[in-house]
Parts: C-alpha cells; sequence; structure tokens
C-alpha cells in the first residue's frame, strides 16, 4: 500500500468515527449565523488532530466552526503559515468558497482535516446522519458528552 492510501483510509475512519461530531459542530455553527447571532450563514467545520486531548474517555480533537464570512481571511492566513502544507494553488481557495456557498447545511458538511503538517478538503455529502440529526442528538445525550470530572462536580451539588 502507498502512503496515500494509507492516509485516504486513515481519513475517511477519523470522519466515520466522528460524525456525529462533526455533524453536531457544523449544525451548531450554522445556527449561530453571523456575528450577531442573527442571520444562519454556512460554512466550514476546521478539525485539527495536532493537539490531542486524551483521557479515559479515548481522544479528543478540536474543532472550530469558520463561517463563509470569515473563510477567505481564514484561508489566506493558514496558507501564510509556513508549516502548513494546504492547497498549495490560489485556485483551491475559490474552490472552497464555492463549495461552502453551495453545499447544503441540512444534509451536508464542509471540512478541513489538519493533520501533522498537511490538511485535507473533503465536501461530506448526503451523510447518513444529517446535520440537524447530529445536533439533536448530541443535544439530548449531552451528559454522555461531558468529561468525567464535569459529571463528578454536578453530582456532588
Amino acid at each position: 500500500m502507498t502512503p496515500e492510501i494509507n492516509t485516504q483510509d486513515w481519513q475517511q475512519a477519523f470522519i466515520a468515527t466522528n460524525l456525529l461530531a462533526i455533524g453536531y459542530n457544523a449544525w451548531n455553527g450554522f445556527l449561530q449565523g453571523d456575528s450577531y447571532g442573527t442571520l444562519r450563514e454556512r460554512g466550514v467545520i476546521v478539525c485539527s488532530t495536532n493537539a490531542p486531548t486524551i483521557s479515559v474517555s479515548g481522544e479528543s480533537f478540536q474543532a472550530h466552526f469558520v463561517p463563509r464570512c470569515r473563510l477567505a481571511a481564514f484561508l489566506n492566513a493558514w496558507l501564510a503559515a509556513p508549516d502548513t502544507v494546504l492547497l498549495q494553488r490560489h485556485f483551491m481557495n475559490a474552490h472552497i468558497l464555492q463549495a461552502v456557498d453551495n453545499y447544503n447545511p441540512h444534509t451536508d458538511v464542509v471540512l478541513l482535516l489538519e493533520y501533522g503538517e498537511q490538511a485535507s478538503f473533503f465536501l461530506l455529502r448526503n451523510l447518513p446522519i444529517t446535520p440537524p440529526l447530529c445536533y439533536e442528538i448530541v443535544c439530548k445525550e449531552w451528559v454522555e458528552f461531558q468529561p468525567l470530572h464535569t459529571l463528578l462536580i454536578e453530582e456532588k451539588i
């Protein structure tokens, strides 16, 4: 197997394993809208596995929603970072912006996955669990997603 195939397998496994968290963050970010919280806005989920947190509940990663209104500046800043190998040609910025402008936030997610010194762009379409459903599941089962020390503090109160 080539390293590229192994990387693709790893990326697909990461997305499949974390689909609920990715969908939740995508829908939550969409619902938050603009900086005033008044307009829903499409955007990108950025997941970084560069600084995972390992605890008794497993490994976690950083995920952020970048709304469309801030995406061009975000991509330009990320590309300027000397240690990020992402989208070596500027036409890719336009491709990502176009994908964000056209995806359906009810069924799709635009994901930038950072790993090591590389990052990959994914347009996840027609997900088996939609972002609104991911959001609903996480909100209903929020206790399950809380760190163990938070649960212990809440039980003592």
